[in-house]
């Protein structure tokens, strides 16, 4: 132990700068695992609990503007019942699948899970309006379930909308529509969606910050 403590002293060797040095390459080392970890975590949070989404049309104007940012949770409808009135993000009925490679997708779900891109030819935000087993129709501009009308205080003033129904929305299926009635493709349009279709509720906004808050 002696011999090597002279030795590094007669050399001029520095044991704290070696392994100061030896620290900064490690850590340099140790960095793309580093990102690639926390990738990897990103994804499965985007996966599995939360998302962010930016809204890509006005279809529900005034309640989300285009642009805004939400984040939409996948955990609220795993534990909880779908209720009326809430605000979820669904696979578009009418999307094509398109086939892509492995390395595109990654970058897809890399994207998505940072929120710089979403899906707005795959995936829609509307509101829950009926749910499975019941009775929906548009009458006189108003929205009956089961034949009692639903108070709807998000609608802009003026909002018109077509005779439509009656019709029972399947079992296992919900009946979404676009708060901004008169631009809104919706389920009068493409019909009930399945409950499995749901990848989310829009629970919060994140963008613009002069409008950050629940929704």
């Amino acid at each position: 132990m002696d011999r090597l403590t002279d030795t590094d002293a007669a050399t001029g060797d520095d044991p704290q700068e070696e392994s100061t040095s030896d620290s900064g390459g490690s850590f340099l080392y140790e960095l793309p695992g580093l990102l690639l970890a926390a990738l990897i975590v990103a994804v499965v949070i985007k996966t599995f609990v939360i998302q962010p989404f930016y809204i890509p049309s006005g279809s529900m104007i005034p309640t989300l503007e285009v642009d805004d940012r939400v984040m939409v949770s996948k955990v609220n409808d795993v534990f909880g019942e779908i209720e009326r009135g809430e605000i979820l993000v669904f696979e578009n009925p009418y999307r094509v699948a398109e086939e892509e490679s492995i390395p595109e997708a990654v970058v897809r779900s890399v994207l998505e899970a940072l929120g710089i891109r979403t899906s707005p030819y795959d995936d829609l935000v509307k509101r829950v309006v009926a749910l499975g087993g019941e009775e929906i129709e548009i009458r006189d501009n108003q929205v009956l379930v089961d034949g009692f009308a639903v108070d709807e205080p998000y609608l802009q003033p003026g909002a018109s909308m077509p005779e439509f129904g009656p019709q029972v929305v399947p079992e296992g299926h919900l009946f979404m529509m676009g708060d901004n009635r008169n631009s809104s493709s919706d389920g009068r349009v493409f019909g009930p969606i399945p409950v499995e279709d749901v990848i989310g509720e829009a629970v919060i906004r994140i963008w613009p910050l002069d409008r950050v808050g629940g929704i």
